[in-house]
């Protein structure tokens, strides 16, 4: 799976440029790669007009003389946006997270949470420059000792995931490390006192398994706390000793104001400090180990220093003690006079936390129920799964700040002393696909966390989406993949950060925008959540129409009604087939060579839905179509049945394609290759035959689109033709899922290069998986012919999924990227908790209705 071409990067508050929304410079959002010129006075003419006002300031009184300088300083600020790049430049509206609906409560609601998905455990505050707090602990595997901190495969943790979290203010998670497991609990509360955003707990219990070797016996956790501000942290006392005095530091912020952190323990816990000066946190494990190393070199100790740096914006505390061990962390803020600071501190630790712990738990487990229904549907093995599924997709959001980077637009005069441009600052708060792998916002998959997320939150669900479409640019553009902040680039390599202004990815936050359109006219949303959905499609409706006419202009083929994605490599000699990244689908079979006749079925079918979804929202929030933007004939005539059949169908096989100029004889042959004066051999693409312009005869996920998207009308002959397809044991159909690629492809399971595994030409995927099963769910109650058959195929289809993610989770202790076609097993990247949780909605039989 990519966020739009992940499969490479996986081998890998607001804007402050928005103060100028209503200039008229802004207001034109066709696509152009030229940056826009506007007439304006340049900058040293305003600054001798500035110059000239000042000198006649005590002349005309000093509010005339204000207004004359707040005018040539909106005059300098247009004259720098006159001069931004397009691609850089914000779309010219207001922010939807300036909506009133997300402010005040609600955002002090969120303040503080899990947002720090790429760590075992990590909290932070929906803030860009923040207090950070984190666990590490200590591992020891073969004898040897490692600093456990980051979530990493290499780490080999037997399993480690959120069994509970409902999004907000509390979470349960257990880590098994070797012979050691960890449990994490986090709790929020807001009480009369409190620094906004409230105060917080954290409870970590250390259990071992069979353990002898004493020194196994002694458990070595690391809590720490990091001011991204770089404002000084105070150490509670130089010799610790919590059983006199819980305080570790405290501190000042103006956001929550005083703070204090305390550690409350009946164990007997022995506790050290490193207070540290830096201006990152992303390096902080290394930090770590190079002092532990340096005391054990030195005194032959395994604990920090007792030192505290001048100004440390960051102070670590060792934590140790005899396993079994329970320590309770508590954090408060605003802790002024009379804030009865002790009494908030004792009620978020020992017996009181322990019951709000369990009355939480109980509120998840009741929520989880009556959110999904599952009881009278499955096994209590599947209803934990299930639990899990949800728990770590709230679990793993993330809250992220920064700028993404973004490749200078080819044919432009833009320049850049850099090979990129700097988007604006933006945060972003969003699901991610994997906390080891993908810590960070992909675009098409954030339509697939936002199903599971509206059903249990809706007003999280829309803060999600409401932040994905304020990061859209003046042309309409969404950069596919979100790596903002150092923490963020820490995990991605170099040569996969930039993002092109070119590619696209599946815009399929339309799936979700869809129901709740839907669940507004079907009345499953209460009056006040009805209004602010519509408030929200108001807002966001601006936006939504440059987001389409992007792709509708950038992403169009050359036939009325066609469409292809941008960016594949029409000149490599080292793919066996050129990927098509934007896609999602990666190295899916397209057209063996590039062009601009290409006509990708996927992005026709991805268009129908936009186009679909837009002709309800305007509809719903009485919306008048501009010219240009008649989203009802756009639907009509991507729906149109006849036309589909014309570009996209084979009537000799009942298959959908694509079509571009291909030949099937293309082969990767070793070659000797001289490189810096050395001879390499080099696995080189070899094409045998002249390509021509057809249909590219390749079964597989893309075939099965216009089924997805129930174009095929119920009694056609051609809706019995996939249906066949889909139930072919030959073609896609195994005991574990659907295959993304038919066995009978001349391209399955072949590697594209000497290095890139086979991704999307074979294994089992959940999201189109689920696609799938809703539209087999769909023409099962639909009246026609073949209703029996795909009802037949649906529920075996659907207990294949359930039965192999579930047998999967128990083996191995987590839920996967992708599953093996052949055996079933989980492949690729695990704590895989993005679109492979939709494993739920399939268990309780919620669909999307396409």
């Amino acid at each position: 799976m990519t966020g739009g071409g992940r499969r490479s990067a996986r081998s890998r508050t607001k804007s402050s440029t928005d103060d100028n929304e209503d200039d008229d410079a802004f207001i034109k959002t066709k696509p152009s790669s030229k940056p826009r010129r506007v007439k304006t006075r340049d900058h040293g003419n305003a600054l001798r007009i500035l110059n000239a006002d000042l000198k006649i300031m005590l002349g005309i009184g000093v509010v005339s003389a204000l207004i004359v300088f707040f005018l040539v300083n909106h005059l300098i600020n247009s004259a720098e946006e006159a001069q931004r790049p397009r691609v850089v430049t914000p779309f010219p509206a207001p922010k939807i997270m300036d909506l009133a609906q997300f402010q005040g409560e609600h955002k002090e609601s969120l303040y503080w949470g899990t947002y720090r998905p790429q760590v075992y455990f990590g909290i932070r505050a929906r803030t860009p420059r923040s207090l950070v707090a984190g666990l590490m602990w200590i591992g020891v595997k073969d004898g040897r000792y490692f600093i456990r901190h980051v979530c990493q495969d290499s780490d080999e943790l037997s399993t480690y995931g959120w069994t509970s979290h409902n999004g907000r203010d509390f979470g349960h998670q257990v880590l098994v490390d070797q012979d050691m497991t960890l449990s994490t609990s986090f709790l929020k509360h807001k009480e009369d006192g409190s620094g906004y955003g409230g105060d917080w707990a954290v409870r970590i219990n250390v259990q071992s398994q069979g353990w002898n070797d004493e020194v196994q016996k002694n458990g070595h956790l690391f809590f720490y706390l990091a001011d991204e501000d770089g404002n000084a942290l105070s150490l509670g006392r130089d010799i610790l000793d919590i059983h006199e005095d819980s305080l570790l530091a405290s501190g000042l912020r103006t956001d929550i104001g005083e703070w204090q952190l305390h550690l409350k323990s009946k164990a007997d816990l022995e506790v050290h400090y490193s207070g540290l000066r830096t201006p990152h946190i992303h390096n902080l494990s290394d930090l770590v180990q190079e002092n532990l190393a340096s005391q054990l070199i030195r005194f032959n100790r395994l604990q920090l220093p007792d030192f505290y740096e001048s100004s440390s914006n960051i102070l670590v505390f060792q934590i140790s003690g005899r396993i079994p061990l329970e320590t309770d962390i508590v954090f408060v803020s605003g802790t002024g006079k009379n804030s009865r600071v002790e009494g908030r501190i004792n009620n978020l630790a020992g017996v009181s936390l322990t019951n709000q712990l369990n009355k939480k738990q109980r509120e998840f487990d009741a929520k989880f129920e009556n959110c999904f229904q599952p009881a009278d549907k499955l096994d209590s093995n599947s209803i934990h799964v299930g639990k899990a599924a949800i728990g770590n997709m709230l679990g793993g959001i993330g809250y992220f700040y920064g700028q993404s980077k973004i490749s200078v637009p080819k044919n432009s005069n833009v320049k850049s002393h850099d090979d990129f441009l700097l988007y604006w600052p933006a945060e972003l708060y969003t699901a991610v696909p994997s906390r080891p792998f993908f810590p960070r916002g992909f675009l098409w998959d954030e339509g697939f966390h936002q199903l599971l997320i509206w059903r249990w939150d809706l007003h999280i669900s829309l803060d999600i989406v409401g932040h994905w479409l304020d990061l859209i640019n003046i042309d309409g553009w969404i950069p596919r993949e979100q790596i903002l902040g150092a923490e963020a680039l820490s995990k991605v390599p170099a040569e996969f950060v930039l993002q092109h202004s070119s590619n696209g990815n599946p815009p399929t936050l339309f799936l979700v925008l869809r129901d709740l359109v839907n669940g507004i006219k079907k009345k499953k949303f209460t009056a006040s959540e009805s209004n602010e959905i519509i408030s929200f499609l108001q807002r966001a409706f601006v936006r939504l129409e440059a987001w389409f006419q992007w792709y509708n202009t950038t992403q169009s083929g050359k036939d009325i009604g066609s469409y292809y994605w941008h960016g594949r490599d029409n000149l490599t000699i080292r793919e066996l087939n050129p990927k098509t990244l934007s896609s999602g689908l990666d190295d899916y079979p397209r057209a063996s060579h590039p062009t601009e006749d290409e006509r990708h079925l996927d992005l026709r079918c991805w268009m129908l839905l936009a186009a679909d979804c837009m002709v309800s929202i305007a509809e719903l929030v009485g919306k008048e179509y501009k010219l240009g933007k008649d989203y009802v004939s756009t639907s009509k005539l991507l729906s149109d049945f006849n036309t589909l059949n014309e570009m996209h169908f084979d009537h000799a096989s009942g298959t959908y394609f694509d079509f571009g100029n291909h030949t099937e004889k293309v082969r990767l042959s070793w070659k000797e290759v001289i490189r810096n004066n050395y001879v390499n051999r080099e696995l080189v693409r070899e094409v045998l035959e002249r390509p021509e312009l057809k249909l590219v005869p390749h079964v597989g996920y893309v075939s099965l689109f216009p089924f997805i998207t129930r174009i095929i009308p119920s009694e056609s002959w051609i809706l019995e033709k996939q249906l066949e397809l889909i139930s072919n044991r030959s073609v896609l159909w195994t005991n574990y899922g659907l295959c993304s690629l038919a066995k009978s492809s001349s391209l399955y399971m072949k590697r594209n290069t000497e290095h890139d595994a086979p991704y999307w030409r074979g294994p089992i995927w959940m999201n189109i998986n689920y696609m799938i099963l809703s539209s087999l769910r769909y023409y099962s109650l639909e009246n026609g012919p073949y209703r029996d058959k795909a009802r037949t195929i649906y529920e075996e289809l659907r207990q294949n999924l359930i039965r192999n993610v579930v047998e999967n989770y128990h083996n191995t202790g987590y839920l996967w990227e992708q599953y093996d076609q052949k055996q079933g097993k989980g492949k690729g990247a695990r704590v895989f908790t993005g679109w492979t949780a939709l494993v739920l909605l399939i268990m309780a039989e919620e669909y999307t209705e396409m």
